[in-house]
């Protein structure tokens, strides 16, 4: 039986060398348009959001545009994503609090993001992890989900918020801005919600369900 210690170590040793350099598939170029991108996949795919932010930063190019905009304006060009209206209304209250209070600038301080509308623990992490290379674990479905079933965290870490503190204890802090993409992607292509890949998956050997769930196959 492999103990948590065992597992993890497994867990980083095969992504280190299977993805060296993971990193969001969310297109951006500063800050400014990672944080809209990230606000609109929120319960979105990156690629739906991908195909429409480049039009949008066309439009409103920096957080002094945006924040001169009306919610139609920029509702115009987000109404594909899911919950457009409130999405729209959130970028925009978002850009003039930027401008209001910072300068036009992302802060790269966690207190000063989720302050911002529409701007919750998870995408704070995100924006912390991703553009400031600090230590963050942003927590999504896909973490949540990776987390339990290779058993990084107990049935007990209920909330994203505990399956966070438990992966953060657990993994070096040089590692975790990787690690939250390396959760995220192997739960989108490997370990997929409905129907995991555990057939093609590399750490299956460590894997607490995928153990489980491959021997229940082959009877």
């Amino acid at each position: 039986m492999m103990t948590k210690k065992e597992r993890y170590e497994r867990f980083m040793a095969y992504f280190q060398v299977a993805m060296p350099e993971a990193n969001t598939e969310l297109h951006y170029t500063n800050p400014f348009q990672l944080l809209c991108a990230v606000m609109l996949s929120a319960q979105c795919t990156d690629k739906r959001v991908n195909m429409v932010t480049p039009a949008l930063f066309e439009a409103f190019p920096t957080p002094q545009a945006m924040a001169a905009a009306s919610q139609e304006e920029v509702l115009h060009y987000v109404k594909s994503v899911s919950y457009p209206n409130s999405k729209a209304t959130h970028l925009v209250e978002m850009a003039r609090l930027l401008v209001e209070r910072h300068g036009g600038e992302v802060p790269g301080d966690f207190d000063a993001l989720v302050a911002l509308p529409g701007v919750g623990r998870k995408t704070a992490n995100v924006m912390l992890s991703v553009a400031f290379d600090q230590a963050k674990m942003a927590v999504d479905t896909h973490v949540f989900r990776v987390s339990h079933r290779i058993g990084l965290v107990s049935d007990k870490c209920t909330t994203p918020y505990a399956v966070e503190m438990e992966l953060v204890k657990n993994i070096p802090a040089e590692l975790i801005p990787r690690a939250h993409h390396w959760l995220i992607l192997h739960g989108r292509y490997v370990c997929k919600s409905q129907k995991p890949r555990c057939e093609e998956c590399g750490i299956k050997d460590c894997c607490k369900e995928g153990a489980q769930r491959l021997k229940s196959q082959r009877q």
